[in-house]
């Protein structure tokens, strides 16, 4: 398998070629350092310091992922991030903020956003989320695929990145496939929302765990929707997913 300088495995985009990241904050500094470790990683990076220049990055690079400072001179990352899915839909947004309240985090992933940093925060963070944000998105591989998975009438081609449900077709966010992955690999089995953090986010979204159920509620309107609920809650311990019998 092949490794980036830093010894993680590489991660390109599916047809191989590097990932293209988009790095907008005010701070030129900052947006050096960041895209400094980042094209550590073999990827394309471009810079921009306000929600216009980003625009335009935007439109030229046609990024896979943009870290994007909520607080820009011009405008705010909320508004800017509308724009970019305008530009590319299917674009993952890791925010970075000052601003770390519950109401702030949950704001910025109702928003649209994929993921989200409070400053001060370490850079191999920053590269760890984004990879994670990368692979569920399907925007970017390494070498090994999972395989098909089935949990009573609950099916999911990993490769395809398709899920169905008695045979209809059930449409996920790239957030919402992870966590029904890691629910499916695990089925049977109480997952602590801790454990679901860790895995699914790839940390602890300190030490809050109001996104775990805020995905879970998505989840439950999707794959349980009209049917026998196969995703339980166990009170005071976290979720499993259970076939119906």
């Amino acid at each position: 398998m092949n490794t980036t300088r830093s010894g993680r495995p590489a991660l390109t985009r599916p047809d191989g070629t590097p990932v293209r990241v988009l790095v907008v904050d005010d701070d030129p500094d900052l947006a050096e350092v960041l895209s400094g470790a980042l094209r550590y990683e073999g990827w394309e990076v471009r810079t921009a310091c306000d929600g216009a220049s980003a625009l335009t990055g935007a439109r030229e690079l046609r990024p896979d992922a943009v870290v994007l400072d909520v607080m820009l001179p011009d405008t705010d990352g909320f508004a800017v991030l509308r724009s970019l899915h305008e530009v590319k839909p299917d674009v993952c947004v890791l925010f970075l903020t000052a601003r770390d309240t519950v109401e702030d985090r949950i704001a910025g992933i109702t928003a649209g956003g994929d993921d989200y940093v409070t400053k001060p925060f370490s850079l191999e963070e920053v590269v760890a989320r984004l990879r994670g944000l990368l692979r569920r998105a399907g925007m970017a591989r390494q070498q090994e695929e999972g395989p098909r998975m089935t949990v009573g009438d609950l099916v999911m081609d990993e490769e395809a990145r398709e899920v169905t449900r008695a045979g209809q077709i059930v449409e996920l966010s790239p957030t919402e496939f992870e966590l029904l992955r890691f629910l499916m690999r695990n089925p049977r089995r109480v997952l602590s929302k801790a454990q679901i953090l860790d895995r699914v986010w790839s940390y602890d979204f300190g030490g809050q765990a109001h996104v775990v159920e805020l995905y879970i509620s998505y989840l439950r309107k999707k794959v349980d929707a009209g049917r026998q609920p196969m995703i339980h809650t166990v009170r005071g311990a976290g979720y499993v997913l259970k076939p119906v019998l």
